[in-house]
């Protein structure tokens, strides 16, 4: 099935690992111009290179999202290279787990104004666009309580209220908004390796909540954020996509 993707442009935030590279690599394989930013130089550059590699249309920045001005500087420039924006993907996460004052402030920074102010900055040309979409990745902490209770998962589920709310109010504008919230999510440098290797309990726990019997991988995720950026889906808006393997029990009424 053609997705219509083909010429569209987008921006991704944290491209260069996991679900972040898998949802720059998705969007390029189905024709998508494609700017992304991650805060580490040369990891930028490598994935740049990599996805150049195969024909792909994309270009990274290092950027640190939790520098608001920063955010709004890479949105403007990448708008004016890529010729507009069609698709905005929130990704980014301070994965910070622990109650302490810090992981609150970089939490409210990272996960939750960088979304806001990358849509906030995104949004004149996204009213311009004809098959306008926004795209937040959040995760199943942000639906249920889990080890991850406190600021990641507090934020996670921000996340999804401001994006739901968004659907609202831009719904006469015709710019589509939805969150994706993904359940475990294994690759190589990713937490649940690095758990595997040092917390080897919490990562039996965590395996053993998984009906399936495994973890997700990064590809599997981006492809439900690819699949509702494509004009396709342009009849959902406003929902909260669990890719999980049914690992949450909460039912979405």
């Amino acid at each position: 099935m053609d997705l219509q993707l083909s010429g569209k442009k987008a921006l991704v935030t944290g491209g260069t690992k996991g679900i972040g590279r898998a949802i720059v690599e998705g969007l390029a394989a189905e024709g998508v111009a494609v700017a992304f930013c991650a805060r580490t130089e040369a990891d930028v550059k490598e994935t740049e290179q990599a996805v150049r590699a195969g024909g792909a249309d994309v270009t990274g920045t290092a950027v640190d999202v939790g520098d608001g001005a920063a955010v709004t500087a890479w949105v403007g420039a990448a708008a004016e290279q890529l010729g507009g924006i069609d698709i905005v993907v929130a990704n980014v996460s301070a994965l910070a787990i622990g109650g302490e004052a810090e992981h609150w402030r970089s939490s409210f920074e990272v996960d939750m104004m960088h979304t806001v102010r990358m849509v906030d900055a995104a949004m004149p040309h996204l009213e311009r666009s004809d098959a306008a979409s926004i795209i937040a990745v959040s995760s199943v902490s942000g639906r249920e309580i889990d080890f991850a209770a406190g600021p990641y998962g507090v934020m996670k589920a921000a996340i999804v209220h401001y994006i739901q709310g968004l659907a609202h109010q831009l719904a006469g504008k015709g710019i589509r908004a939805n969150t994706v919230s993904p359940g475990n999510t294994y690759f190589d440098g990713g937490v649940w390796q690095n758990i595997e290797q040092n917390m080897p309990d919490l990562f039996a726990q965590a395996m053993a909540l998984n009906p399936t019997g495994r973890m997700g991988t990064p590809e599997e995720t981006a492809y439900a954020v690819v699949m509702l950026a494509s004009p396709r889906a342009g009849r959902i808006t406003g929902t909260n996509l669990v890719v999980d393997g049914a690992l949450t029990r909460g039912v979405q009424l």
